[in-house]
């Protein structure tokens, strides 16, 4: 008989996760994580099991837009595929937006609800996406403090009735401006004491979506960001119709092909001012530093899928007389990647840990600011991590990962949009520098990268300590000499600075646990992991030079040269 190679097969999610278990032991104590853990094991269980074979079979299956009905009424609905549907269902069940704000555990209820986000990402063709905007959209409604808002839309973001769940979108990107949502040419007229809002979103994700909030400029508002105001959008009428909104066509994209992404015209759509008619860009950024950490959990969870599917295959496959797992050289790359998903891990559940803090009151003005400077670096990192492990976990598979039906081009391709939704790496690596400038500088973050370091009591973690110490030393006094010469050439040297202070603190981050993993575990893994990824670089430092920048992306010559 010919030979069949025995595919990947898949065990429970939580329960086979040494790295996320270990953390949870670590953070959570110990009362909290015994009632949390069976909500745990059971998503874990669902994203091996059933949820994994749903999404296997539902491969190949794509959201249809459907803009006419039999007798020629424009009605302009998105039919998302059963694996959304039932993921919908799931996550409303589940608490995925709820359990952030019901509060049972206090500023741990952010930490249980990303380790569900966390486990239920991969098998559910990220269904993830409209659950972040929605809790980004409840996180937005509450900092305004708008009671008729909140009173009117939270109850439905935060229930577990399937039946009365909304998801929210986040309306922002135009033609005329993606990242830059200053150049929006959505306006918005009163009409009696009403508004309507009138333009064209480019790129709108989760157009599904019961609501949505969006940006518009309120007629004889100036140009530019503070002439914006936040408007808080319902997507259908009284009868189910769409509320004077045109979808013109889905988006045909690499990946995310189950997130129906849309253009869409605003033709006179009721909307209601969230928090005053200008300054709209301030007033949306509560949803923005919460999408940006479901972003960074979302990264950490599909490199932790292709890692799952790449050590299971390696046990499998024999190549050469000896399975893949036995491979010096397969066992070397793939410890590598390892090391990679371990430290985005820590760095996107610390964020995770203050997000949880500041909501519950109980973060220190030093971690409210440490939040607004490691998110945008927690999500860029993570990002930028997902797409290297998982193109290599592919290759990891030889010729079957690149074939459609192992599963692996999905992951993928669906890696691909993290370091590009809710802002690119270059964008973030700005908004970073200005976070830092508004706090005060870098000292609190090296203050709180020393504390994690100082309790290295290990030898060899001592050392990982020393050279991770001196990373930050290195990026400090980068910081201040980019200060003092130009402003260009702080900003030509924005991404490489955010990645070394990302990928420098998820070096901390492993020395601290790694410590606590030796002393109450026993274990050395997390400590082998800490020098794995340092020896492969967290220091992305280099002294700017915009000229020869300049020459090398223009492919010009460099002044000066003969």
């Amino acid at each position: 008989m010919a030979f069949i190679q025995q595919p990947p097969q898949l065990g429970n999610q939580y329960r086979e996760d040494r790295v996320l278990r270990s953390y949870l032991a670590r953070t959570l104590p110990a009362g909290v994580l015994a009632e949390i853990e069976p909500s745990l094991s059971e998503m874990g269980e669902l994203a091996a099991g059933e949820l994994y074979r749903f999404q296997l079979a539902d491969r190949e299956n794509e959201p249809k837009l459907v803009q006419w009905d039999a007798w020629g009424s424009r009605v302009d609905r998105v039919e998302v595929t059963p694996l959304w549907r039932k993921a919908e269902r799931l996550a409303a069940e589940r608490g995925l937006v709820a359990v952030a704000y019901e509060k049972t555990h206090g500023a741990f209820s952010r930490v249980h609800q990303f380790a569900l986000v966390y486990l239920f990402t991969p098998s559910t063709d990220l269904y993830s996406c409209p659950l972040a905007m929605t809790d980004g959209a409840a996180c937005a409604l509450l900092a305004s403090q708008n009671r008729p808002l909140i009173e009117r839309a939270l109850p439905h973001f935060t229930s577990r009735d399937p039946g009365r769940f909304w998801t929210s979108g986040q309306w922002m990107t135009e033609i005329a401006g993606g990242s830059d949502v200053g150049a929006s040419e959505t306006v918005a007229r009163k009409d009696g004491g009403a508004w309507r809002l009138y333009g064209r979103k480019w790129f709108v994700s989760g157009v599904g979506s019961q609501t949505a909030l969006t940006l518009a400029r309120p007629d004889g508002n100036p140009g530019g960001g503070r002439g914006l105001a936040l408007f808080y959008v319902e997507t259908r009428d009284e009868h189910g119709l769409p509320n004077r909104i045109r979808i013109d066509r889905l988006k045909d994209k690499l990946g995310t092909r189950k997130v129906p992404t849309a253009e869409l015209t605003l033709e006179g759509t009721p909307a209601r001012v969230v928090r005053g008619t200008s300054d709209g860009v301030r007033a949306i950024a509560p949803m923005l530093d919460v999408t940006r950490a479901w972003n960074a959990v979302a990264s950490v969870a599909l490199m932790r899928r292709g890692i799952a599917l790449a050590r299971e295959y390696a046990r499998k496959r024999v190549a050469f007389g000896a399975p893949l797992a036995e491979k010096p050289l397969h066992l070397d790359t793939f410890a590598g990647l390892q090391a990679e998903f371990e430290g985005a891990l820590h760095l996107a559940f610390f964020v995770a840990e203050l997000l949880g803090r500041a909501e519950t009151g109980q973060a220190s003005e030093q971690q409210v600011h440490l939040a607004r400077v490691l998110t945008p670096v927690a999500k860029l990192v993570t990002a930028r991590q997902a797409v290297a492990v998982l193109d290599e976990a592919m290759e990891c598979f030889g010729g079957a990962g690149y074939v459609e039906d192992t599963g692996m081009p999905l992951l993928v391709r669906d890696a691909h949009v993290l370091p590009i939704w809710e802002g690119t790496t270059n964008v973030l690596a700005l908004e970073a520098l200005r976070a830092l400038d508004a706090g005060g500088g870098l000292g609190t973050l090296v203050r709180e990268a020393r504390f994690m370091l100082q309790r290295a009591r290990d030898p060899g973690l001592v050392r990982i300590s020393a050279v991770v110490e001196q990373v930050f030393e290195r990026a400090q006094a980068w910081l201040d000499r980019a200060a003092r010469d130009s402003e260009a050439g702080m900003e030509a040297g924005a991404r490489r600075f955010a990645l070394t202070l990302g990928r420098a603190l998820e070096g901390a981050l492993l020395v601290r646990h790694a410590q606590w993993s030796l002393d109450h575990e026993g274990d050395a893994r997390a400590r082998s992991a800490a020098r794995r990824l340092v020896a492969a670089g967290i220091d992305a430092l280099v002294a700017p030079d915009p000229g020869e920048a300049r020459a090398l992306a223009r492919d010009e010559p460099l002044a000066g040269a003969r």
